[in-house]
């Protein structure tokens, strides 16, 4: 993962020109799962720049495809079936249990980025490592009407706001359905305040909820 973080130090800094706030709320050391809101397929290698530690990122199956595939394997991405995907989760665990951080899109498609749902992987994830949620906010790479396949033209302002750690923890007598809904509704509410905070201070809007796919 080496080579890649340039990379994505050019693609946040030079080909788009991105604001970044709140990288001292990511722990400099021990796991650490970054959970961004989705509106645009640039979410992933946009948040992977910015962050101030390296991350492996889950990111859809279809896209582990020729050059581009080879690309995301050689800089430690993880391949991830949408539809359920239990060797993705238990590989990311194994990365966090080692003191590594993993970058999720918990939304698990592009859409608003208002984090109105998640899916209950990263709850999972945090239960079975014990690892600390960063929310983070994604602004930019879709605005107003843009189609979700949009390349963002280069130069335009993007956001990037890392959030306060959230820690999530099984309660005594839960069953681990119930510790997973509740850990669900509590990423899914750090992350969309988050959001929200992020466009009040950035003045960045989300995209409009029905842009076409």
């Amino acid at each position: 993962m080496v080579w890649s973080r340039p990379v994505g130090w050019f693609l946040d800094h030079v080909l788009y020109r991105t604001s970044v706030t709140g990288r001292n709320n990511v722990p400099v050391e021990g796991p650490v799962i970054f959970a961004g809101n989705h509106i645009s397929f640039l979410d992933g290698p946009v948040m992977f720049g910015a962050a101030p530690r390296p991350m492996h990122i889950l990111v859809k199956k279809e896209m582990f495809k020729g050059f581009m595939g080879r690309v995301l394997r050689a800089s430690g991405q993880i391949p991830v079936d949408r539809s359920g995907d239990r060797a993705a989760l238990q590989l990311s665990k194994s990365l966090l249990d080692a003191g590594f951080c993993v970058g999720i899109l918990p939304e698990g498609t592009r859409g608003s980025g208002q984090a109105a749902g998640i899916n209950n992987g990263v709850a999972w994830l945090t239960l079975n490592s014990g690892a600390k949620i960063v929310p983070v906010a994604i602004l930019g790479t879709r605005i107003g009407c843009e189609h979700l396949d949009t390349v963002p033209r280069p130069g335009r302002r993007l956001h990037v706001s890392f959030g306060k750690p959230v820690t999530v923890r099984r309660s005594p007598g839960e069953t681990g359905r119930a510790s997973m809904d509740r850990a669900g509704t509590e990423i899914r509410a750090a992350l969309a305040r988050h959001v929200q905070q992020a466009i009040k201070d950035s003045g960045q809007p989300l995209p409009h909820a029905d842009s076409p796919q």
